[in-house]
């Protein structure tokens, strides 16, 4: 199974809900990253955090351990708080580069 197309599905049915003003991927350093932008005041709810969970997908807080209290907000956009979820079966599969 192409895990990048599959993640691409699971973006773009997260954008088809009343909940999600935006989903998509993303890319830090080293990992996937899946990108939701919540228009609901109490965020990502249960049900989609379930499906990001059955793809692998969890809080980047909670990833990376930043002990921050919600496990994905990145903070607001516009009138959408921002949530990162890492992609935890292809994590440190990616590389960035810092060019001199």
């Amino acid at each position: 199974m192409n895990r990048t197309a599959d993640s691409r599905d699971l973006a773009a049915d997260l954008r088809e809900r009343e909940v999600a003003a935006d989903a998509g991927l993303a890319k830090s350093f080293t990992d996937r990253l899946l990108v939701v932008d919540a228009t609901t005041d109490g965020g990502v709810p249960g049900d989609a955090r379930e499906r990001l969970h059955d793809h692998d997908c969890y809080g980047a807080d909670e990833v990376y351990d930043t002990g921050d209290r919600d496990a994905s907000s990145a903070g607001a956009v516009g009138d959408a708080t921002r949530h990162q979820f890492a992609d935890v079966q292809t994590r440190g599969d990616h590389h960035s580069y810092v060019v001199e």
